[in-house]
């Protein structure tokens, strides 16, 4: 049996997982600005207070401050580290001014702040690809390994043992497409190709239904064969098909969260699933226990998903700020302060809100609220 983490272990590995993920995605935004122009004056690694700084020649303050949730680059023009425009910069001299960031062409400055969260899903493919090479690809051949009591398989004569070749004349090369064909086609006659004993033969199969419904009263109907897989194994990667496998495998983490998110909102999932940054910190102490590629591996589905969720079209995140350069392009004039106003502040109100939400659901996962209940009890 594993041991705890510990404290200490779960704080420095937490610190080892969001430091070099947030100065990688604000290195994006860093190096995207010095390319169009921009100059930076403050880089920094965490909020609050400072725990060490420097200028560079280029007049940039790289700071480390004490709260690692979290970073961000100030560059010239700015009002603060939320990106929004200093009214003051049109009073800078001509030379400063070329030099800040709202007098870039609309087209820069998206450039600028999709450079972050692309930056990030680019370093997670990366990783993925590097663990490839190393320790091969896991890839689940299209073996059944059971066939569950009752289920549409059983009631076909699907055996274990049997392989998968084509599902509507989809070449099957993974037990995961499988699932990927039969989910969304629940009670719909589809054919296949079977190979049994080193004989292959045709057949056509209807998979059964699981029945979902949502918060809102809809209903889902899934497409569930039941069967399950044999073996994993892990197949040799070279480093030219690396990256492949890295964009391959950030998909699917991308596609998973999609789906996750989805049955959150619908009510199909529980809201409490979502977790904060004490549950980020806890299984970066679990994934740190495991070894080094369990670590890495956890670090890359961090870093999507700190990609992921900084393209969301809300206020304060680099997807806002998207959304806003959009609408200028399409218009040719910058939304109005007002709204740019109304929106910051609504988007502080929701991102504070999440937080709180996720804080309540980890410490919840921690039994935290248990506890108390019985104190009280």
């Amino acid at each position: 049996m594993m041991s705890s983490p510990g404290f200490l272990m779960t704080v420095l590995a937490f610190i080892a997982v969001i430091g070099p993920l947030v100065f990688v995605h604000e290195m994006g935004h860093y190096l995207v600005a010095r390319w169009c122009g921009v100059r930076a004056e403050v880089f920094s690694i965490g909020f609050g207070p400072e725990i060490a700084a420097w200028v560079d020649r280029r007049g940039t303050r790289w700071r480390i401050a004490a709260l690692p949730l979290g970073g961000y680059v100030k560059f010239a023009g700015d009002m603060g580290v939320a990106s929004q425009t200093d009214p003051a910069w049109l009073a800078l001299p001509a030379a400063e001014r070329a030099q800040s960031f709202p007098a870039k062409s609309v087209w820069q400055r998206m450039a600028i702040v999709a450079a972050g969260p692309f930056i990030n899903l680019a370093f997670a493919v990366l990783i993925l690809g590097g663990l490839a090479m190393t320790y091969g690809a896991p890839v689940s051949e299209p073996v059944i390994g059971r066939v569950a009591a009752g289920s549409a398989a059983e009631k076909a004569g699907l055996k274990p043992g049997d392989r998968i070749i084509s599902i509507m004349g989809r070449q099957i090369d993974d037990f995961r497409d499988i699932s990927s064909i039969v989910s969304l086609r629940p009670d719909e006659l589809l054919p296949y190709e079977i190979e049994r004993n080193g004989s292959r033969f045709g057949q056509d199969i209807a998979a059964g239904a699981r029945i979902e419904k949502d918060r809102f009263g809809n209903i889902y109907r899934i497409g569930l064969l039941g069967v399950g897989s044999s073996t994993v194994k892990l197949q040799p990667v070279g480093i030219l098909e690396a990256p492949v496998v890295g964009f391959k495998q950030a998909v699917d983490v991308t596609r998973t969260g999609l789906d996750g998110m989805g049955q959150i909102i619908t009510g199909r999932r529980p809201v409490t699933e979502m977790g904060g940054p004490l549950k980020i910190a806890d299984i970066s102490g679990q994934a740190a226990m495991m070894g080094g590629a369990s670590f890495l591996f956890f670090m890359a589905l961090i870093s999507i998903n700190l990609g992921f969720i900084n393209l969301l079209p809300i206020p304060m995140l680099d997807g806002g700020h998207l959304f806003f350069y959009a609408i200028e392009a399409a218009q040719r004039r910058p939304v109005s302060p007002q709204v740019m106003e109304w929106a910051y502040r609504s988007g502080m109100a929701l991102l504070l809100s999440l937080m709180l939400l996720v804080t309540i659901n980890d410490l919840g996962s921690f039994g935290l609220w248990k506890s108390l209940s019985r104190l009280i009890g």
